[in-house]
């Protein structure tokens, strides 16, 4: 699996039932603070699912927000988000209803650079316990002590 660390800063925990732009837009939240993308950045993953659907649902209970260097990234960044309650989407072309709890937003700044950065994602994802722990939590801390625990 790649080095890339998460900073802790970018690690939420939500309890609260949120409808799916919210979700984005505090998914993205951290990334905004710390300067990596702006506002623009979150409006563009909003329209995107609007006019294309939900294509960020890549895996069961996993969502990866993202949308174009261009849209507003001014730096790589990663912040993962878990809500405790189902954040349901539109129906996608075969008209079934998706939902998500564990939010990936990721920005890059080009198509190369985040590469190392999707090699620990892909790993979290195809990690089932892990995905499942983190399903199961109950703090911004305990992520912290799953995903730190996950790369030993």
């Amino acid at each position: 699996m790649s080095d890339y660390q998460l900073d802790e800063n970018c690690i939420q925990w939500f309890n609260e039932k949120v409808n799916w732009q919210e979700a984005i837009a505090l998914s993205a939240a951290p990334l905004i603070k710390k300067g990596a993308v702006t506002k623009k950045y979150t409006e563009a993953m909003v329209e995107n699912i609007n006019q294309l659907g939900p294509y960020i649902l890549i895996a069961p209970n996993v969502a990866l927000p993202h949308a174009r260097p261009e849209n507003g990234v001014k730096e790589a960044g990663v912040a993962l988000t878990v809500f405790q309650q189902d954040v349901e989407f539109p129906a996608d072309s075969s008209g079934e209803e998706k939902q998500a709890r564990v939010f990936i937003c990721l920005a890059a700044v080009d198509s190369e650079s985040h590469l190392n950065m999707l090699q620990t994602i892909s790993g979290w994802i195809d990690n089932e316990e892990l995905i499942n722990s983190l399903l199961n939590s109950e703090s911004q801390k305990e992520i912290q002590q799953l995903l730190y625990s996950s790369k030993n």
